[in-house]
């Protein structure tokens, strides 16, 4: 009971800070544009506590499954020159992209923490094999990896990514040896099962760590960040194409489990999945999906094509049955999260 409670709890305070760090982003921006902001809310449904300052209230909602920032103008037309319909598309374009913008700010500033805190700064040179490494019958202690299946690969994390995409275990890779490029076919790995059918990669080898400076963990922590939204991007398509079915995706509650378990491993592990939560919102949130942020971008992209905006009912309803999709979708995921809890 202690333990569901404590997993409660961190995971409203993530979600929470989470979402005050979109909204913040979008809130932000609104002020900059010398757009009148009615409300900034953190939460859903009704209110618990709101203060007045200035032309904003502030509320807090009881429901923590979202947050949004009331502007002028936003949905409907306005006459006030303040109001979000009457800023400049370049205007607009920024305040709406700007809570996926902090969302992603975030998750490099994690990695930044994180890496600080790690021992050393991952390099992608092999140090040494594991036990009955498959793949040293291709590979050798001190080659280089420069690329995997012809991507360039920078970071561990890079070759984890690369890695992660091939279902034969079967590969390309270019490296360096002895100072000269070598490209190598058919570097094969084992694989095993990672749970939900499915399998990825063994990786048999680790690789060596090199001290860390002021000039390399930022661009580590870049890189890093990189390869979580290309992971998180992959994911996605998967997910599109059907590759990936209801079954294998989280909802809140299984992303709330694992929170809990990444809160008992440790600071660095909650630090990681926080850091890949924000990523993933970041990124979701620019899909050009109805209801939300994606969506809105590529409304008004119409808007510079056309160089007239589309009617605000028009777009209304194609939010709105976006927002009842997405709904829908989450009822599912979240059904399937606590029928996992039950039975696991």
């Amino acid at each position: 009971m202690g333990n569901t409670l404590s997993t409660i709890v961190i995971s409203v305070l993530v979600f929470g800070a989470l979402i005050f760090i979109h909204e913040l982003g979008h809130f932000l921006a609104a002020k900059w544009a010398g757009i009148r902001v009615n409300e900034f809310s953190l939460g859903m449904g009704p209110v618990i506590f709101q203060r007045q300052e200035g032309e904003t209230a502030y509320s807090l909602r009881a429901f923590p499954i979202g947050g949004f920032v009331s502007m002028e103008g936003e949905d409907d037309g306005s006459n006030d020159e303040r109001a979000f319909c009457n800023k400049s598309v370049g205007k607009r374009f920024l305040v709406i992209s700007a809570g996926a913008m902090m969302n992603l700010l975030l998750g490099f500033l994690l990695m930044i923490l994180l890496v600080c805190m790690g021992n050393a700064v991952g390099t992608t040179q092999i140090s040494q094999f594991g036990e009955g490494a498959v793949s040293s019958q291709w590979l050798q202690v001190d080659d280089e990896i420069v690329s995997v299946n012809g991507h360039r690969v920078r970071t561990p994390n890079d070759i984890s990514y690369e890695f992660m995409n091939e279902d034969d275990g079967v590969l390309d890779m270019e490296v360096i040896r002895d100072g000269e490029k070598i490209n190598l076919s058919g570097v094969t790995f084992d694989m095993q099962d990672i749970g939900d059918g499915l399998k990825a990669i063994r990786i048999d080898f680790k690789v060596y760590g090199v001290q860390k400076t002021i000039w390399n963990v930022p661009p580590y922590a870049f890189n890093w960040s990189v390869s979580i939204m290309k992971q998180v991007w992959s994911s996605l398509i998967k997910m599109v194409t059907g590759q990936f079915t209801l079954n294998q995706l989280s909802g809140p509650v299984g992303v709330a489990s694992t929170i809990g378990e990444a809160a008992s491993m440790g600071l660095d592990s909650t630090i990681l999945i926080i850091a890949f939560i924000t990523i993933n919102l970041g990124v979701f949130n620019l899909l050009p999906f109805p209801a939300l942020d994606g969506g809105r971008l590529f409304f008004l992209l119409i808007e510079m094509i056309r160089r007239k905006p589309i009617k605000p009912e028009y777009e209304g309803y194609v939010n709105t049955a976006g927002l009842l999709i997405l709904l829908g979708l989450m009822a599912m995921v979240t059904f399937n999260d606590v029928i996992k809890l039950i039975f696991r």
